[in-house]
């Protein structure tokens, strides 16, 4: 940090097993990723680029250079994931993944219907090739899973061998964890930490207000996912107390009555 202040809270350091980052990048073109990287990758933990954004961007081999040469690792969408599984094209997705050196894989049911004890068979195989992040819950918004079930999957497909289950919302936090006004379903997300550690869960919160609340419940090294590369840097400071919304979060009391 460039200053000396008191009273901040401890983040984990990267390379970090929880308090993670994880960037949606919907097609940032190499100078706007070099320029993104210059001054995020301290934060950036992990870069998911969105949905099937990368069969179609120009350049992808020396995108995904200027993260790896910054120690940022990487994934396709779970999108992309699905639409190689529908084809009957894993073995080719698992070469392309090692081909363009993706270390992480995400395995997702998002726009698919597979069998729960095939995906958990996927997670298993795919462990032998990367870092596996697994996605819960479906981007129908009519689809609403009890938490039971939510609690059920996760636990599941982390036996299976997932690094981490990410809490679906999609990129506009409107799905999933979230009613379609954007708010949180505080019930839903206390059940699930009755019984899933929460350094296992990553967390989707596009929306700042859906960040506030993580931050709140789990505190500053909450894993966070689907963050816009403009708010890596709004997103730290929020984590750590230094944005209007958690100023006081981390203060002593004697600091709080102050003003």
């Amino acid at each position: 940090m460039n200053f000396n202040l008191s009273q901040i809270p401890e983040r984990t350091i990267s390379p970090r097993t929880h308090g993670l980052t994880m960037v949606m990048d919907k097609g940032l073109s190499i100078e706007e990723t070099k320029n993104f990287v210059s001054i995020g990758a301290p934060y950036i933990d992990i870069v998911k680029l969105g949905f099937g954004t990368s069969m179609v961007t120009p350049n992808l081999r020396e995108k995904i250079e200027v993260y790896l040469n910054k120690n940022i690792p990487l994934y396709f969408g779970g999108t992309l994931f699905e639409a190689f599984l529908i084809r009957n094209q894993m073995d080719e997705y698992i070469s392309i993944c090692k081909d363009y050196g993706i270390s992480y894989m995400e395995v997702s049911d998002g726009s698919i219907n597979i069998p729960h004890s095939e995906k958990c068979g996927y997670i298993e195989k795919l462990t032998k090739h990367a870092t596996i992040l697994s996605e819960v819950g479906s981007k129908d918004a009519t689809n609403i899973m009890a938490p039971y079930k939510w609690i059920q999957l996760m636990q599941d497909e982390l036996n299976a061998g997932a690094s981490y289950v990410i809490a679906e919302a999609r990129e506009a936090g409107n799905v999933g964890l979230y009613r379609d006004s954007g708010e949180v379903r505080q019930g839903l997300v206390n059940e699930i930490l009755t019984k899933i550690p929460k350094e296992k869960i990553i967390w989707e919160a596009p929306q700042k207000n859906q960040q506030l609340y993580f931050l709140q419940l789990c505190g500053c090294n909450v894993n966070l996912g689907n963050i816009a590369p403009t708010e890596i840097i709004p997103l730290e400071t929020m984590r750590i107390g230094l944005r209007s919304d958690t100023f006081h979060l981390y203060l002593d009391d004697n600091n709080k009555n102050t003003y």
